[in-house]
């Protein structure tokens, strides 16, 4: 067992100390449940601003006089910042501390909602989005630092298991808080209750946190690293988000995905020469690392991917309110709220690797049984699905984590935590963008037929383009004037090959769950999560 080394006295002078070595912290500042709680709020901020947005757009659009375009940059800034940004700003903790890098970023983050809302254009809505994914970078990672370095190993998995439950939770009850909000008050608030979340967050972190640095910390910056890997995720994002706009046989898709391959290439080759790398590539020896960073992946594309359809499938074919179709969510939300915990002990008593195989293959038996889904399905069978979805993500969410963070070394920690929340942003990135692909070529193969056998007239190529673009999200395309009963021919075709598009991408997302099934077979639990609890408080 390897030991670590502290200073005891003030002096400099180290002494060394092993796992055994760790007593409880007393009092307030760095106990380890308060300082869940407390990175549990600063989490729960940017975990809810993904999926909560969404439900403001219109309402900003209309208010702004923004463009359709305009609008989508509210999310796409965000994101990109966010998933850009991560690993970075996991190694600013590692060399800064996680509790500076994570009060940095709530308050932050905070400010920057606080500026949206008292926004009156579009532009400065989008600029200060970025900011909020900047920020948004800087306290995801330092909060798994913070744990990882707090939890001594045995209540590791507990702990990281509620904090999946926060994100999940907060992710999945987005559209119903937004629904609430937009509904009842403005879409301002939806930015501006990040403002009181954020400043208890930061009372909390400045009593409670500790700061945890590892002894052999890295103590300079490898800038030509950096701006390599955020060149070549930024194309490689930027290529996922433009992909359903510009056509995946688009030159442009192309160039920005060849021009982030070459950025990778240049980054891993950079990494072996720089005395200090970003990521020392020798973190993926690790099989059961770098299988964890897959897995994330890979399920982040079946989750996310399937969700994004799921709403469209309960708004506009079922006609549900945003806030209803978020209540029809809860079994999901739900589960994963009971399902997280409850996997961090089993993950505890048995290790990753069932739990995680389990999971991913009840996951896969909810995107199958949602590929069932039609027109009018009642609430019931969905629930079914929805929760055991849930149930089935909650110890992905725990244990992927968990294998990452824990197979890393202590002073890679906030490293560790950046490519978890990389790979999972990527990996939703992916979903949208893959299923979202296999669903447009379904639908527009599909509709002419479905559209000529229900007797409708014919149209043109381009009245057909736009007819597809928005039977693609579950929208009708009737025109005003029309007759009610041509109107309830159209609604039939348009949900018919709304539900044939998103049943084939619920399969594609199936066979994605099942390919990480095989994945989680090669995890297994954190070599050096031990030594978590024994580092240097600062």
């Amino acid at each position: 067992m390897t030991s670590q080394t502290i200073d005891t006295t003030g002096s400099g002078d180290k002494a060394p100390v092993t796992p055994s070595d760790r007593s409880p912290s007393s009092g307030l500042r760095g106990h380890p449940w308060f300082t869940l709680i407390t990175v549990a709020v600063g989490v729960m901020m940017v975990a809810l601003d993904g999926t909560i947005v969404a439900i403001a757009n219109p309402a900003i659009q209309k208010d702004l006089k923004a463009s359709f375009a305009d609008v989508q940059w509210i999310t796409n800034g965000y994101f990109l910042a966010l998933a850009v940004s991560l690993i970075t700003a996991g190694k600013l903790g590692d060399r800064f501390g996680h509790r500076q890098t994570f009060l940095i970023g709530v308050t932050g983050f905070a400010a920057a909602s606080g500026a949206i809302g008292l926004s009156s254009s579009i532009a400065a809505v989008v600029t200060f989005r970025v900011f909020q994914g900047l920020f948004g970078a800087l306290l995801m990672p330092a909060a798994l630092g913070l744990l990882r370095a707090t939890f001594p190993a045995e209540k590791l998995n507990m702990a990281i298991g509620i904090w999946g439950m926060v994100i999940g939770a907060s992710t999945a009850g987005g559209p119903i808080l937004g629904g609430v909000l937009v509904e009842h008050v403005n879409w301002q608030s939806v930015f501006f209750i990040n403002v009181p979340v954020g400043a208890l967050a930061l009372v909390l972190g400045l009593l409670i946190l500790r700061d945890h640095r590892a002894e052999n910390a890295p103590r300079s910056f490898d800038i030509l690293g950096i701006a390599l890997l955020s060149g070549a995720m930024f194309c490689l994002v930027w290529a996922l988000i433009k992909a359903p706009t510009w056509g995946w046989g688009d030159g442009k898709t192309w160039t920005f995905i060849a021009a982030s391959l070459i950025g990778f290439v240049l980054f891993s080759f950079w990494e072996t020469k720089v005395r200090e790398p970003l990521i020392p590539l020798n973190l993926f020896r690790s099989i059961p690392l770098s299988a964890g960073v897959v897995l994330m992946v890979l399920m982040a594309i079946a989750f996310m991917g399937g969700l994004f359809f799921v709403t469209f499938y309960l708004q506009n074919v079922h006609g549900m309110s945003p806030i209803d179709a978020g209540l029809h969510l809860l079994p999901l939300t739900g589960m994963m709220i009971v399902g997280s915990p409850l996997a961090g002990a089993m993950i505890t008593k048995l290790g990753p690797r069932i739990p995680l195989a389990g999971g991913m293959a009840a996951t896969a038996i909810a995107m199958y049984g949602m590929s069932t889904l039609k027109v009018d399905t009642g609430s019931g069978l969905m629930a079914v699905w929805f929760a055991l979805l849930g149930l089935g993500l909650a110890p992905v969410m725990v244990g992927a984590t968990e294998v990452i963070v824990g197979n890393a070394p202590m002073e890679l920690s906030g490293v560790a935590g950046g490519l978890q929340q990389a790979a999972m942003q990527i990996g939703g990135s992916l979903g949208t963008a893959v299923l979202g692909a296999v669903m447009a070529s379904k639908v527009d193969s599909d509709l002419p037929a479905n559209w000529k056998d229900a007797g409708l007239p014919q149209l043109t190529p381009a009245q057909l383009d736009q007819a597809s673009e928005a039977v693609q999200v579950g929208v009708a395309p009737v025109a005003k004037g029309t007759p009610e009963a041509i109107a309830a021919k159209i609604a039939d075709v348009a949900h018919d090959s709304f539900i044939s598009g998103m049943s084939l991408a619920s399969l594609v997302a199936c066979g994605v769950a099942v390919v990480a099934v095989f994945v989680a077979l090669l995890t297994k639990r954190g070599e050096n999560a031990e030594a978590g609890a024994g580092a240097a408080h600062i």
